[in-house]
Protein backbone atom coordinates (compact mmCIF):
# COMPACT_ATOMS: atom_id res chain seq x y z
CA UNK A 1 0.00 0.00 0.00
CA UNK A 2 1.32 3.32 -1.36
CA UNK A 3 2.37 6.05 1.01
CA UNK A 4 0.09 9.17 0.96
CA UNK A 5 3.13 11.16 0.13
CA UNK A 6 3.67 8.87 -2.95
CA UNK A 7 0.77 9.33 -4.62
CA UNK A 8 0.32 11.10 -7.27
CA UNK A 9 -2.85 12.71 -8.61
CA UNK A 10 -3.82 12.04 -12.23
CA UNK A 11 -4.42 14.73 -15.39
CA UNK A 12 -8.07 15.13 -14.91
CA UNK A 13 -7.79 15.06 -10.94
CA UNK A 14 -5.20 17.34 -10.93
CA UNK A 15 -7.54 20.02 -12.64
CA UNK A 16 -10.53 19.02 -10.19
CA UNK A 17 -8.37 19.75 -7.13
CA UNK A 18 -7.06 23.28 -8.83
CA UNK A 19 -10.64 23.99 -9.29
CA UNK A 20 -12.13 22.73 -5.96
CA UNK A 21 -11.37 25.30 -3.54
CA UNK A 22 -12.13 28.76 -5.87
CA UNK A 23 -15.47 26.50 -6.19
CA UNK A 24 -16.04 25.92 -2.44
CA UNK A 25 -15.06 29.97 -1.88
CA UNK A 26 -17.73 31.11 -4.29
CA UNK A 27 -20.17 28.97 -2.75
CA UNK A 28 -19.16 30.15 0.66
CA UNK A 29 -19.55 33.89 -0.34
CA UNK A 30 -22.90 33.01 -1.66
CA UNK A 31 -24.01 31.41 0.97
CA UNK A 32 -22.62 34.31 3.42
CA UNK A 33 -24.32 37.37 0.90
CA UNK A 34 -28.14 36.16 0.85
CA UNK A 35 -27.88 35.86 4.45
CA UNK A 36 -26.65 39.20 5.38
CA UNK A 37 -28.95 40.67 2.42
CA UNK A 38 -31.99 38.63 3.88
CA UNK A 39 -31.33 40.23 6.85
CA UNK A 40 -30.44 43.51 5.32
CA UNK A 41 -31.20 44.34 1.62
CA UNK A 42 -29.18 47.70 2.18
CA UNK A 43 -25.88 45.64 3.56
CA UNK A 44 -22.57 46.63 1.56
CA UNK A 45 -20.21 44.30 2.64
CA UNK A 46 -21.15 41.39 0.74
CA UNK A 47 -22.97 42.07 -2.81
CA UNK A 48 -24.75 39.74 -4.51
CA UNK A 49 -22.90 38.72 -8.10
CA UNK A 50 -26.04 40.30 -9.59
CA UNK A 51 -25.20 43.53 -7.71
CA UNK A 52 -21.30 42.89 -8.80
CA UNK A 53 -22.42 42.17 -12.11
CA UNK A 54 -24.43 45.79 -12.42
CA UNK A 55 -21.35 47.50 -11.07
CA UNK A 56 -19.01 45.63 -14.05
CA UNK A 57 -21.42 46.40 -16.67
CA UNK A 58 -21.68 50.26 -15.24
CA UNK A 59 -17.85 50.71 -15.05
CA UNK A 60 -16.60 48.65 -18.09
CA UNK A 61 -19.05 48.81 -20.66
CA UNK A 62 -21.13 52.19 -19.99
CA UNK A 63 -19.87 55.39 -20.56
CA UNK A 64 -18.82 57.80 -18.12
CA UNK A 65 -21.75 60.70 -18.44
CA UNK A 66 -18.80 63.51 -17.69
CA UNK A 67 -16.18 62.17 -19.34
CA UNK A 68 -17.52 59.65 -21.90
CA UNK A 69 -14.65 57.02 -21.00
CA UNK A 70 -15.22 53.79 -19.96
CA UNK A 71 -13.72 53.80 -16.46
CA UNK A 72 -12.58 50.34 -15.94
CA UNK A 73 -10.39 50.03 -19.01
CA UNK A 74 -8.89 53.88 -18.47
CA UNK A 75 -7.61 52.89 -15.09
CA UNK A 76 -6.47 49.13 -16.76
CA UNK A 77 -4.86 50.90 -19.30
CA UNK A 78 -2.85 53.89 -16.72
CA UNK A 79 -1.95 51.10 -14.34
CA UNK A 80 -0.30 48.23 -16.95
CA UNK A 81 1.36 51.56 -18.55
CA UNK A 82 2.77 52.34 -15.15
CA UNK A 83 3.79 48.69 -13.81
CA UNK A 84 5.18 48.11 -17.24
CA UNK A 85 7.42 51.17 -17.35
CA UNK A 86 8.46 50.59 -13.75
CA UNK A 87 9.01 46.76 -13.99
CA UNK A 88 10.90 47.33 -17.22
CA UNK A 89 13.23 49.55 -16.00
CA UNK A 90 14.07 47.91 -13.07
CA UNK A 91 14.47 44.48 -14.80
CA UNK A 92 17.16 46.50 -17.17
CA UNK A 93 19.01 47.76 -14.00
CA UNK A 94 18.82 45.36 -12.41
CA UNK A 95 20.22 42.77 -15.25
CA UNK A 96 22.94 45.58 -16.02
CA UNK A 97 24.25 46.38 -12.26
CA UNK A 98 23.98 42.81 -11.44
CA UNK A 99 26.13 41.15 -14.23
CA UNK A 100 28.81 44.31 -13.56
CA UNK A 101 28.81 43.79 -9.58
CA UNK A 102 28.73 40.26 -10.32
CA UNK A 103 31.56 39.74 -12.28
CA UNK A 104 33.63 42.55 -11.39
CA UNK A 105 35.44 42.86 -8.23
CA UNK A 106 36.20 46.56 -8.58
CA UNK A 107 32.52 47.39 -9.71
CA UNK A 108 31.18 45.37 -6.50
CA UNK A 109 33.56 46.94 -3.93
CA UNK A 110 32.22 50.31 -4.72
CA UNK A 111 28.33 49.92 -5.64
CA UNK A 112 26.97 46.74 -3.62
CA UNK A 113 27.33 47.98 -0.33
CA UNK A 114 25.22 50.94 -1.83
CA UNK A 115 22.59 48.16 -3.42
CA UNK A 116 22.62 46.55 -0.26
CA UNK A 117 21.29 49.53 1.88
CA UNK A 118 19.06 51.31 -0.84
CA UNK A 119 17.43 47.68 -0.31
CA UNK A 120 16.73 47.98 2.98
CA UNK A 121 14.88 51.37 2.79
CA UNK A 122 11.15 50.47 2.56
CA UNK A 123 9.96 52.63 -0.19
CA UNK A 124 6.60 53.15 1.05
CA UNK A 125 8.55 55.57 3.88
CA UNK A 126 10.23 58.04 1.31
CA UNK A 127 7.09 58.20 -1.10
CA UNK A 128 6.32 61.55 0.40
CA UNK A 129 10.12 62.57 -0.72
CA UNK A 130 9.07 60.90 -4.07
CA UNK A 131 6.13 63.35 -4.35
CA UNK A 132 8.14 66.46 -3.17
CA UNK A 133 10.81 65.97 -5.31
CA UNK A 134 8.95 64.84 -9.10
CA UNK A 135 5.79 65.96 -8.26
CA UNK A 136 2.37 64.03 -8.52
CA UNK A 137 2.68 62.83 -11.80
CA UNK A 138 3.30 59.50 -14.06
CA UNK A 139 6.99 60.07 -12.46
CA UNK A 140 6.70 59.59 -8.79
CA UNK A 141 4.46 56.09 -9.27
CA UNK A 142 6.96 54.60 -11.95
CA UNK A 143 9.96 55.56 -9.29
CA UNK A 144 8.06 54.27 -6.78
CA UNK A 145 8.07 50.68 -7.96
CA UNK A 146 11.58 50.56 -9.22
CA UNK A 147 12.90 51.63 -5.85
CA UNK A 148 10.75 48.94 -4.54
CA UNK A 149 11.87 46.13 -7.16
CA UNK A 150 15.05 46.92 -8.79
CA UNK A 151 17.70 46.71 -5.66
CA UNK A 152 16.39 42.80 -5.14
CA UNK A 153 16.84 42.32 -8.99
CA UNK A 154 20.18 43.49 -8.03
CA UNK A 155 21.00 41.68 -5.71
CA UNK A 156 19.41 38.48 -7.24
CA UNK A 157 21.59 38.59 -10.45
CA UNK A 158 24.95 39.63 -8.34
CA UNK A 159 24.62 36.15 -6.55
CA UNK A 160 23.54 34.14 -9.75
CA UNK A 161 26.48 35.69 -11.88
CA UNK A 162 28.89 34.83 -8.22
CA UNK A 163 28.04 31.53 -8.55
CA UNK A 164 28.59 30.85 -11.99
CA UNK A 165 31.48 27.93 -11.96
CA UNK A 166 34.91 29.85 -12.22
CA UNK A 167 36.27 27.40 -14.43
CA UNK A 168 33.72 28.55 -17.07
CA UNK A 169 34.99 31.37 -16.42
CA UNK A 170 38.72 30.68 -16.72
CA UNK A 171 38.18 28.63 -19.70
CA UNK A 172 36.85 31.09 -22.03
CA UNK A 173 39.59 33.93 -20.53
CA UNK A 174 42.06 31.06 -21.38
CA UNK A 175 40.65 31.08 -25.14
CA UNK A 176 41.26 35.06 -25.95
CA UNK A 177 37.99 36.59 -24.35
CA UNK A 178 37.53 39.36 -23.31
CA UNK A 179 35.90 40.81 -20.18
CA UNK A 180 33.18 42.61 -22.44
CA UNK A 181 32.86 39.12 -24.34
CA UNK A 182 32.94 36.90 -21.15
CA UNK A 183 29.89 39.12 -19.78
CA UNK A 184 28.04 39.12 -23.01
CA UNK A 185 28.99 35.22 -24.30
CA UNK A 186 28.92 33.30 -21.52
CA UNK A 187 27.23 35.15 -18.23
CA UNK A 188 24.57 36.83 -20.45
CA UNK A 189 23.25 33.53 -21.35
CA UNK A 190 23.33 31.95 -18.06
CA UNK A 191 21.83 34.86 -15.78
CA UNK A 192 18.76 35.33 -18.45
CA UNK A 193 16.37 32.94 -17.17
CA UNK A 194 17.25 34.14 -13.74
CA UNK A 195 16.76 37.80 -14.79
CA UNK A 196 12.93 36.10 -15.57
CA UNK A 197 12.65 34.38 -12.82
CA UNK A 198 13.23 37.37 -10.34
CA UNK A 199 10.90 39.99 -12.01
CA UNK A 200 7.94 37.33 -11.73
CA UNK A 201 8.97 37.51 -7.97
CA UNK A 202 9.31 40.93 -8.23
CA UNK A 203 5.48 41.06 -9.85
CA UNK A 204 3.66 41.32 -6.44
CA UNK A 205 5.62 43.89 -4.46
CA UNK A 206 5.57 46.26 -7.81
CA UNK A 207 1.25 46.15 -7.56
CA UNK A 208 1.41 46.68 -4.14
CA UNK A 209 3.90 49.51 -4.69
CA UNK A 210 1.73 50.74 -7.28
CA UNK A 211 -2.02 50.67 -5.93
CA UNK A 212 -0.14 52.65 -2.75
CA UNK A 213 0.87 55.54 -4.97
CA UNK A 214 -2.29 55.74 -7.01
CA UNK A 215 -4.38 55.70 -4.07
CA UNK A 216 -2.23 58.97 -2.80
CA UNK A 217 -2.24 60.68 -5.53
CA UNK A 218 -3.63 59.83 -9.07
CA UNK A 219 -6.40 60.86 -11.22
CA UNK A 220 -6.97 57.26 -12.80
CA UNK A 221 -5.76 53.89 -12.25
CA UNK A 222 -7.23 50.71 -10.51
CA UNK A 223 -5.70 51.41 -7.29
CA UNK A 224 -7.21 54.98 -7.27
CA UNK A 225 -10.22 54.15 -7.93
CA UNK A 226 -10.65 51.36 -5.20
CA UNK A 227 -9.88 54.21 -2.52
CA UNK A 228 -12.08 56.23 -4.39
CA UNK A 229 -15.20 53.90 -4.13
CA UNK A 230 -14.18 52.80 -0.73
CA UNK A 231 -15.78 55.91 1.18
CA UNK A 232 -18.95 54.75 0.03
CA UNK A 233 -18.52 51.49 0.63
CA UNK A 234 -19.15 50.55 -2.63
CA UNK A 235 -17.59 46.67 -2.42
CA UNK A 236 -19.93 45.56 -5.88
CA UNK A 237 -16.99 47.73 -7.33
CA UNK A 238 -14.12 47.00 -5.12
CA UNK A 239 -14.59 43.14 -5.78
CA UNK A 240 -14.59 42.96 -9.44
CA UNK A 241 -11.39 45.58 -9.17
CA UNK A 242 -9.37 43.45 -7.07
CA UNK A 243 -10.17 40.11 -8.86
CA UNK A 244 -8.98 42.07 -11.89
CA UNK A 245 -5.72 43.29 -9.99
CA UNK A 246 -5.07 39.61 -9.81
CA UNK A 247 -6.07 38.26 -12.86
CA UNK A 248 -3.56 40.85 -14.35
CA UNK A 249 -0.49 40.34 -12.39
CA UNK A 250 -1.29 36.11 -13.03
CA UNK A 251 -1.70 36.96 -16.83
CA UNK A 252 1.95 38.56 -16.69
CA UNK A 253 3.14 35.99 -14.36
CA UNK A 254 2.17 33.41 -16.71
CA UNK A 255 3.50 35.04 -19.93
CA UNK A 256 6.67 35.70 -18.23
CA UNK A 257 6.73 31.81 -17.20
CA UNK A 258 6.26 30.65 -20.70
CA UNK A 259 8.32 33.37 -22.34
CA UNK A 260 11.26 31.86 -20.02
CA UNK A 261 10.07 28.37 -21.39
CA UNK A 262 10.54 28.82 -24.71
CA UNK A 263 13.17 31.00 -24.86
CA UNK A 264 15.57 28.92 -21.91
CA UNK A 265 14.41 24.99 -22.28
CA UNK A 266 17.68 24.23 -20.85
CA UNK A 267 17.60 26.09 -18.31
CA UNK A 268 13.77 25.04 -16.61
CA UNK A 269 14.94 20.89 -17.79
CA UNK A 270 18.10 21.67 -14.99
CA UNK A 271 15.59 22.59 -12.01
CA UNK A 272 13.14 20.19 -13.11
CA UNK A 273 16.47 17.50 -12.77
CA UNK A 274 17.45 18.69 -8.93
Amino acid sequence: MKKLMNLAPSRSLKGFLAFLPFVILLLLYFSASNERLEANPYDKLLPSFTQIADAVERFAFTPDKRSGDYLFWKDTAASVYRICLGITISAGLGLLIGMLSGLLPLFRAGFSPLITIVSLIPPMAILPILFISFGLGELAKVMLIIIGTAPVIIRDIQGHVRQLPSEILIKAQTLGASTWLVAIRVVLPQIMPRLIAAVRLSLGTAWLFLIAAEAIAAQEGLGYRIFLVRRYMSMDVILPYVIWITTLAFMMDFSLRKLSTLCFPWYHHQEAGK
